[in-house]
């Protein structure tokens, strides 16, 4: 990947982490979502399940609907989608539904990730669109605001 786009993946993941810690501070899993097109924010979110009471409420799945809704359309075309945490089953295949580009993670987690670890989502022959993506974007500051969240919970 080239230099330019290193910075821009970072500068978008900035963003994310800003999300993650509102979520944190309303006692959410701290994951933040921003969705790109064109360089331009079109929609952001962060996890919410607990106080929307809404097991469906995840980062990603709160900016794919807001994003629909701003671009008109459920086909999300041509956006890129930074979150601080690789995607569930749930989330990776909205993504894929969504017709997102291209996705973006902070913090690769190995027992429920659905991109590249606990299943392969984004590689699977059953699904209809291939989402490119680039996984570690600022790891180390995506799983430290979530160990620490998980630390002082329990």
């Amino acid at each position: 990947m080239e230099n330019h786009q290193k910075l821009i993946d970072k500068k978008w993941m900035c963003v994310a982490l800003e999300l993650a810690r509102h979520a944190e501070g309303l006692s959410e899993v701290p994951v933040g979502a921003v969705l790109v097109k064109n360089e331009e924010r079109i929609a952001d979110g962060w996890n919410c399940p607990i106080s929307s009471h809404d097991p469906t409420a995840h980062a990603e799945i709160i900016v794919l609907r807001a994003g629909g809704l701003a671009l008109n359309n459920y086909r999300l075309i041509d956006t890129t989608l930074y979150v601080t945490l690789e995607p569930c089953a749930m989330c990776m295949t909205a993504i894929v539904h969504a017709r997102v580009k291209r996705l973006v993670f902070g913090a690769h987690d190995p027992k429920r990730g659905a991109v590249c670890n606990a299943l392969h989502l984004a590689e699977s022959d059953f699904l209809n669109h291939k989402v490119e993506w680039t996984g570690g974007v600022m790891e180390e500051e995506c799983s430290v605001l979530l160990r620490n969240f998980f630390r002082r919970k329990r």
